[in-house]
């Protein structure tokens, strides 16, 4: 070893012990307000069944009725790749794990709907429905048939019907409870968000169930669902969903952006409200860039065209939803909306095939920065956890086995987790 150099330098350490000791607040601040991605899984997409026709059997059926629909109108995997346009390279992987994901998790997250899926009903109908919806979702969880996530979507805090939404939900809370616990896998959504205010009192109101409960404050979080112009843009000229993340105060898991409420708030027609449309696109950037580095994830919304009727028109559909999730996937988008069982073939495909069309390059680029090797691609620790988290990504929906990733990266699930998960300034940390 050679002698080492002699630095010199001009400063005081009173200099950088001073402008640390200023900065404090602003190193606190980051911390409570972007401490990243909590690195738990995402589901892809959420299935809304209303209130009164949720039942013991709805996500077997859903299952069922997707994998009779492609044994109609796609009963091969020649077959569905030609109506959806996929390599033939993919076109049996693709298939064999969308029909063995419909088998056995058809559905990532489940929300009972008590809002516009659920319709006019009376108060004690309702009540009824709400304690049955905790009742069935506590016997699923114990009896194994779950989906991952599960939860109610319950009426806005908005003077019409918030009374109504409050009992909704404290009769479905309490029937958990009552039933054995809150599940690990517990969303809640509140919809027709329009001011931080009212995500402040839900905020109490959780707060008020906690303390009459004794659970543990902060236990109960919920997505804030997008559906109104002002809360992209309030009377102010600010984004409100930006707020609307602060007022959660840490209990914000994700934001939904809704299509169609959405759209109509901006008086576009009927035939053009999609998740495609430049008012969109323009809403979910919004919602993106106020989320990104809060812990709080983006959904997209749905589509309302059904593949149902003939398999010309069901093929039709598909290749629409199809296209509208690969969309979605690569502007990050990476949670969408299913309203019919129809939809889950395709959002399984487009998902599935986003994920293997990518695996190897990825598989690739990440094993040489782990192993500081060369390649064409000079890649940084921020483009690790991107590449992680892909990775990652396909493994939690079923596109991606851990063997297979293990074997072209030489990394294990925890080695993932580790480029996936550095806070903002210690993205170096994980290089090898």
């Amino acid at each position: 070893m050679g002698q080492q150099e002699k630095v010199a330098t001009s400063l005081a350490g009173s200099v950088s012990e001073g402008i640390s000791a200023s900065l404090a607040p602003v190193d606190a601040e980051l911390a409570r307000r972007y401490p990243g991605d909590p690195g738990t899984r995402q589901p892809v997409h959420t299935v809304y069944v209303p209130g009164d026709a949720f039942a013991a059997d709805s996500i077997r059926s859903w299952g069922d009725q997707a994998l009779a629909a492609l044994d109609e109108h796609a009963p091969d995997a020649a077959s569905f790749a030609a109506v959806l346009g996929l390599s033939d390279e993919l076109a049996a992987p693709v298939h064999d794990r969308v029909r063995a994901k419909l088998e056995r998790e058809p559905i990532e997250d489940l929300r009972i709907d008590f809002e516009d899926g659920y319709g006019g009903r009376g108060d004690a109908e309702e009540d009824a429905h709400a304690a049955r919806a905790a009742r069935l979702i506590s016997e699923a969880y114990r009896n194994g048939t779950a989906a991952p996530y599960m939860g109610i979507r319950m009426k806005c805090m908005e003077a019409a019907v918030r009374e109504r939404g409050i009992r909704t939900l404290d009769i479905f809370l309490t029937g958990l409870m009552e039933a054995g616990g809150l599940p690990g896998g517990l969303v809640l959504t509140l919809p027709k968000v329009t001011y931080p205010e009212q995500v402040t009192a839900f905020v109490r109101l959780l707060e008020a169930f906690e303390k009459a409960r004794g659970l543990d404050v902060g236990r109960i979080g919920f997505e804030i669902q997008i559906e109104t112009s002002q809360s992209i843009l309030a009377a102010d000229g600010t984004a409100a969903v930006a707020r609307m993340i602060d007022a959660a105060e840490g209990r914000a898991t994700g934001l939904h952006y809704g299509t169609f409420d959405y759209s109509a708030c901006l008086g576009v027609s009927a035939a053009y409200q999609a998740s495609d449309h430049p008012a969109a696109d323009h809403a979910k950037a919004v919602m993106q860039v106020a989320a990104a580095g809060t812990g709080v994830r983006v959904s997209d919304g749905s589509t309302n065209v059904l593949p149902v009727g003939s398999t010309e028109k069901v093929h039709d559909a598909w290749r629409l939803h199809y296209g509208l999730t690969r969309r979605a996937l690569a502007r990050a988008y990476y949670q969408g909306w299913d309203m019919h069982p129809g939809h889950l073939p395709t959002r399984y495909a487009a998902v599935f095939a986003f994920y293997r069309e990518g695996f190897e390059q990825a598989a690739a680029r990440l094993r040489a920065y782990a192993n500081h090797a060369g390649g064409d691609v000079m890649d940084e620790p921020a483009t690790a956890k991107a590449l992680s988290s892909y990775l990652l990504r396909g493994i939690d929906c079923g596109a991606l086995d851990t063997t297979e990733v293990a074997r072209l990266t030489g990394l294990t699930c925890a080695d993932l987790d580790g480029f996936a998960a550095p806070r903002r300034g210690d993205l170096t940390a994980t290089a090898k």
